[in-house]
């Protein structure tokens, strides 16, 4: 759903620019509550792992595709403000480097793709968890509806965006009906996606996943007939330092062949946006983006001719760079944490 430059005029490209980077700056200081020493280190690896699911597209419809928007895994998995960030990372590395959604309509991507389905997605999220029972299946099964609902709602945005600055008279009602019934479509897969994810980190470790907090509790000890909390240990920081690094490891690996190799076979077809644009009409006034002479434009090394080869470097490059920024932005935001946040779990504790 990257919007390109032309689709939305000038002024309301502004605007949303302006929304969008004041969402960013309260998402900027949101994160230092929620970033601790365990999970600073993971968000990079989150922005990092929805480049790399985002490069493959599922097919939804006869000639149709679509892809991981990422908005309710990442608020899911690192907290709402924070998954905005990694939204926001994502998108500017595929609009610099790539030249996947314009640049002139980097607010219009960030407010629609980031902040749109975060919030949506997390709100959902957490409604859901207040009145289900308080285990893994039931944070998996939240996350599936949530992140099913978030994509339709992006997409009744970018409609709502279009209907205020669209560049070509198409009447509104189609485009709103075309654009929501192919996402809806697009929403299960982001669904499956989402579940398998979330449920695959709160198997292992819960207390590494934001929406799952509420599934774990201090460790016990039963003296004289009566449950006491047990003291810390400084064996534990360790173990739980070497369990945080083997999940890095496996995330990292993990978009690392799904961008470099995985990507090769996803489904060339136009996702869901593309399809509706050039249906309705929408994409007569497209522009050419600013970045097409990137070296990696169209997801591709420039000058290296196979095409698998081309695709899984660009794929490979993405994933660093991506890590390597978010892993930055995060590292100061967790650097400038406020005095008064919650300074995370230190006590040992226990899935219950």
């Amino acid at each position: 759903m990257h919007v390109p430059d032309g689709f939305i005029n000038a002024p309301v490209s502004a605007a949303a620019g302006v929304v969008a980077a004041g969402a960013v700056a309260v998402s900027l200081r949101g994160a230092r509550r929620e970033l601790d020493e365990r999970t600073a280190p993971l968000a990079g690896l989150v922005a990092a792992f929805i480049f790399a699911v985002q490069m493959l597209n599922f097919p939804v419809a006869a000639g149709t595709s679509g892809h991981l928007l990422g908005g309710a895994l990442a608020a899911i998995l690192v907290g709402p403000c924070t998954g905005v960030l990694c939204i926001s990372v994502v998108l500017l590395m595929q609009g610099i480097l790539f030249a996947d959604g314009g640049l002139t309509a980097l607010g219009v991507n960030v407010l629609d793709m980031g902040i749109t389905t975060t919030v949506v997605a997390y709100a959902l999220f957490r409604g859901l968890v207040g009145v289900l029972p308080r285990t893994r299946r039931s944070v998996t099964a939240a996350s599936f509806v949530a992140a099913l609902v978030s994509v339709p709602a992006a997409a009744c945005v970018f409609t709502l965006i279009y209907w205020i600055g669209g560049t070509t008279d198409i009447p509104i009602g189609k485009v709103f009906t075309a654009m929501v019934g192919v996402h809806v479509l697009i929403g299960i897969g982001e669904a499956v996606i989402t579940a398998l994810t979330v449920g695959a980190v709160v198997a292992v470790r819960p207390d590494l996943v934001h929406g799952a907090r509420g599934l774990t509790a201090p460790l016990k000890l039963r003296v004289d007939g009566e449950l006491v909390d047990a003291p810390a240990r400084q064996s534990v920081a360790p173990v739980a330092a070497r369990s945080t690094r083997g999940i890095r490891a496996i995330g990292l690996v993990t978009a690392l062949v799904l961008a470099g190799f995985v990507s090769f076979y996803a489904s060339a077809s136009p996702d869901g946006l593309e399809k509706v644009a050039a249906d309705q009409g929408i994409d007569k006034k497209t522009e050419e983006h600013a970045a097409k002479d990137s070296p990696l434009a169209d997801y591709g090394v420039k000058d290296v001719s196979d095409a698998r080869i081309s695709g899984g470097l660009a794929g490979v490059i993405g994933v660093g760079a991506t890590i390597v920024v978010g892993s930055g932005v995060f590292y100061v935001v967790r650097r400038r944490r406020t005095p008064d946040a919650p300074a995370g779990a230190s006590r040992t504790e226990e899935t219950v």
